[in-house]
């Protein structure tokens, strides 16, 4: 998915200096940004004050909407550097598009998984024959500078792992909780799983203490360390956690993502990460003017342009506005 705001302003990334070293309970609230003309999502990261949580750094809730009489998402071709981004459903599918000539159908926990490495292009949208409702999150993931530049790629898993307990179904998106590993590709260590909870669950989660979390609520009512979360939320933890305290008095869904507190400074403007204002200059010009980023097939409409770059210089400065 784009960041489609036109009025595109850099986000400063990364670095350990803002990260909390011990267990916290911050509430993070959305700011709802329109995608296209039927879609409006939440977006949890980045965030006033909270701009990163490990590697991850992009997170967007959508829906459920009512799309029965809608066209749906629809995401026109755009570019991506320095980052991954993942797609997950709780209802509705979303057809996936790539300039590696990847083209993909995605439904309901299923991990559509695309690493941008050095340059690509895609597009999402819902089919034209979709199911009535659409729910999902789109996040993306940071590249550390050593993988950065790898080749762009699209991984598809239809079948993740599992964690069960009582009460509990954890499905692995990346990374590893509780022994179980997902097949995603990562290149940091990183944890993201999907939660589903059934009414009167009250389990504990183990955690690696040198990572930090956040739980975003997708559906129904959970509580988090005590917190109650509605959906569209985020709740931030910290890190120094062994263990984490979740209760749901009925059904709900929510996401864990957690991660090593990513080291680098970044610099994230509209769909690129990079390091220099140089490097986002040149990403610019090569969508508006070269080929770098390849062209997608198929999708019925004209690529996205790429917002104008700021009047000031753009510098990595860490991981807090």
């Amino acid at each position: 998915m784009s960041n489609l705001d036109r009025e595109a302003v850099p986000s400063l990334c990364g670095g350990r200096g803002f990260v909390v070293a011990e267990p916290v309970r911050e509430l993070l609230s959305p700011r709802h940004v329109k995608l296209g003309e039927s879609t409006e999502v939440r977006r949890l990261l980045p965030n006033l004050g909270r701009r990163m949580i490990g590697a991850w750094c992009f997170v967007d809730h959508y829906g459920p909407d009512d799309i029965a009489d809608e066209p749906g998402m629809q995401v026109p071709p755009h570019p991506h550097m320095g980052l991954q981004t993942v797609s997950w459903l709780h209802e509705g599918e979303v057809l996936h598009r790539d300039s590696t000539g990847s083209l993909q159908t995605i439904r309901l926990r299923q991990l559509g998984l695309m690493t941008s490495g050095h340059a690509i292009s895609h597009s999402e949208e819902s089919p034209r024959s979709h199911a009535r409702h659409l729910h999902g999150a789109q996040l993306w993931v940071a590249l550390p500078d050593a993988h950065r530049h790898t080749d762009p790629h699209f991984e598809f898993h239809a079948e993740l792992p599992h964690v069960t307990a009582p009460g509990l179904t954890a499905t692995l998106l990346l990374g590893t909780l509780d022994g179980t590993t997902s097949p995603g590709t990562t290149y940091t260590p990183i944890v993201g799983a999907d939660l589903a909870l059934a009414s009167g669950t009250d389990v504990r989660l183990p955690l690696e203490r040198d990572f930090e979390y956040a739980v975003l609520s997708m559906s129904g009512e959970a509580h988090v360390d005590g917190v109650p979360l509605v959906p569209g939320s985020m709740l931030y933890l910290g890190c120094g956690r062994d263990e984490l305290p979740v209760r749901a008095d009925s059904e709900a869904g929510l996401m864990l993502l957690g991660g090593e507190p990513f080291e680098e400074e970044l610099i994230m403007f509209w769909n690129w990460i990079g390091r220099s204002q140089e490097e986002i200059v040149q990403a610019r010009w090569d969508w508006m003017e070269g080929s770098r980023f390849g062209e997608v097939q198929g999708y019925d409409g004209a690529p996205l342009p790429a917002p104008e770059l700021p009047a000031v210089p753009l510098k990595p400065r860490g991981r807090a506005r």
